[in-house]
């Protein structure tokens, strides 16, 4: 991977893959988390409304132009960024990049649609809810912190997004949107010098001052268990959540190594003995959310109304029983699990438009992305590291059940 700046701040990085296609996708620390109290919901609201019209196209012209020259195309707000990205022909890629600048740079955030948009992302609103283990999730981190910015959703709620004004918008835009806080990937066949002759001229002339202090993203959890009825429902879910904003990157590679063996896939320790020996849960599983202004271990379950109590206290039981435990992890079972690791590294950027936004967010998020590539080449792992860190992590949860 080649990396360099644009004399107005915007960080650059291209890989070149041999491919008829290019991928791209351009990234800032503008997600939710950089919100204000009083802009839940807004920074979400500006990704939508930059594709409504801009100073040389309509909002037809756009969505035109977009499925004449991109073989896919998107946006995405999360809590640590937001990005936009596509993917064309390597002989579009010019074609594509500049209706993408065009749109970022030159929203004009027109007056006539916007109610609409609104109403769309209300719509949007009313879909997440829908899903019973994102709603969980969302009661989880609701109830478990008084001030994180995770305890209300990324889209923002009801009340938020109905006060959410074009002046809010135009006002976060400016703000953030600015080459200083702003990451370009490239994943293409075309050499270097084609492609940063592209990204200079659409790009390269674009200058505004981007200030912003960032503000305290983490606080201790609330430990405990939350409950709340879902009339709709037939079976429970259930979700802990520990935090790991304290652990350094090397305890976060051990809890990765810990969490394959632990909680993924159906040869899992939690799959293992919930479900097959003990027939509690239908799913269960753990995951690292390792992504800036988030940061949880997690483990998700689904299971029926009367095992709800038994299903906690098995989990529990387990969590205090593999943080004493000895020869788990020995040196054949670390070194399969990090084969693993890396197969699913390598399958998950085998596209290349996969891999652009892993560059992007990775670059937003921590400043670096080694952790792409060969993550668990160069670490020394034994078991008692490995038991450190789940010591240090697994303990004090907020739990929240969703029941009929």
């Amino acid at each position: 991977m080649i990396e360099y700046k644009l004399n107005n701040g915007i960080i650059v990085q291209y890989i070149k893959r041999e491919s008829k296609v290019t991928s791209f996708c351009i990234g800032f620390n503008a997600g939710a988390i950089v919100e204000d109290k009083n802009e839940i919901g807004v920074a979400h609201a500006v990704e939508h409304m930059v594709f409504k019209e801009t100073k040389h196209r309509s909002e037809k012209q756009i969505n035109e132009e977009c499925d004449e020259v991109f073989g896919f195309h998107n946006a995405m707000t999360n809590y640590p960024y937001v990005i936009y990205y596509g993917t064309t022909l390597s002989t579009e890629f010019e074609k594509g990049f500049e209706i993408y600048s065009d749109i970022i740079l030159n929203p004009i955030f027109p007056h006539k649609g916007f109610k609409e948009e609104i109403d769309i992302i209300l719509e949007e609103l009313n879909e997440w809810k829908d899903d019973p283990y994102q709603h969980c999730e969302d009661e989880l981190f609701f109830n478990s912190y008084k001030n994180r910015r995770i305890k209300d959703l990324i889209i923002g709620l009801e009340s938020s997004i109905k006060s959410i004004t074009l002046e809010d918008i135009k006002r976060f835009y400016n703000k953030h949107y600015a080459p200083e806080n702003c990451v370009i990937s490239i994943v293409s066949s075309l050499d270097l010098e084609i492609v940063a002759g592209i990204i200079e001229k659409y790009f390269a002339q674009w200058n505004k001052p981007y200030n912003f202090i960032e503000k305290q993203l983490y606080e201790k959890n609330k430990k405990g268990i939350f409950y709340k009825t879902r009339s709709d429902l037939n079976g429970a879910k259930i979700q802990y959540c520990f935090p790991i904003d304290f652990l350094n990157e090397k305890e976060i590679k051990l809890l990765k190594i810990f969490n394959l063996k632990f909680g993924e896939g159906i040869s899992s320790i939690l799959y293992d003995d919930i479900r097959t020996k003990n027939g509690l849960v239908y799913d269960i599983s753990s995951s690292i959310k390792n992504e800036k202004g988030i940061k949880l271990f997690t483990i998700k379950l689904g299971t029926s109304i009367h095992n709800i109590d038994k299903a906690i206290e098995l989990i529990n039981n387990k969590i205090d029983q593999i943080k004493n435990s000895k020869e788990i992890f020995d040196e054949k079972t670390i070194r399969k699990i990090i084969k693993s690791i890396n197969l699913k590294t390598e399958l998950g950027v085998e596209k290349s438009i996969e891999l652009a936004k892993k560059m992007t967010t990775h670059k937003i998020m921590y400043n670096s992305v080694e952790n792409i590539f060969d993550e668990f080449n160069d670490i020394n792992v034994n078991e008692n590291m490995i038991l450190n860190v789940i010591n240090k992590v697994l303990k004090s949860p907020s739990i929240q059940v969703l029941k009929p």
